[in-house]
């Protein structure tokens, strides 16, 4: 059943694909599915059971959030009138995949795609589909559900730590 949920998810944002109307927006289209399948594709490589269930738990409550959000806020798209802009799914997606990485496997593995997430976002406001604040709201949905679900992988979690006066990582590993 979840996989089914996770399948339905991702078809949905693939729908997107066909209206693509510039190579800006193409891209960012791509990078909201490349990166959530990156994401699960990690833990089905290195065969971490547990991190494929959070990635279900993770994606698919950002989703249906979203989705929920999408059809009960009814926000007007700056290019139509469609009412389906806030927030937005490709950046609820893509940084639900980069946040999971981020969580799950550390900091280093998710720059590339908190990067890719971002450019993603910018393509949505450049493109005309979504108001800043949509995206704003997507990439919060998408972060919070993994950080609320996701446990580091292996128990190690490696966070930087940045003060006024101090510069470093702090380690920390559950048993």
């Amino acid at each position: 059943m979840k996989k089914f949920i996770i399948s339905i998810a991702i078809l949905l944002e693939m729908s997107n694909w066909l209206y693509a109307k510039s190579a800006t927006e193409s891209i960012g289209d791509i990078l909201s599915i490349a990166i959530p399948a990156g994401a699960y594709g990690t833990s089905l490589y290195l065969g971490d059971k547990d991190g494929q269930m959070q990635f279900y738990k993770s994606f698919g409550s950002t989703m249906a959030a979203t989705y929920i959000l999408k059809y009960t806020v009814r926000e007007k798209r700056p290019d139509s009138n469609n009412k389906d802009s806030f927030p937005s799914g490709h950046i609820s997606s893509a940084f639900a995949g980069a946040s999971f990485i981020h969580k799950r496997y550390g900091l280093k593995y998710a720059i590339l795609p908190y990067i890719a997430a971002a450019y993603t976002g910018y393509s949505r406001v450049h493109v005309n589909r979504h108001h800043p604040i949509d995206v704003y709201a997507g990439a919060a949905l998408g972060i919070l559900s993994s950080w609320y679900f996701v446990t580091p992988y292996k128990n190690l979690q490696v966070t930087p730590i940045v003060g006024s006066d101090f510069k470093g990582l702090s380690l920390s590993y559950k048993w």
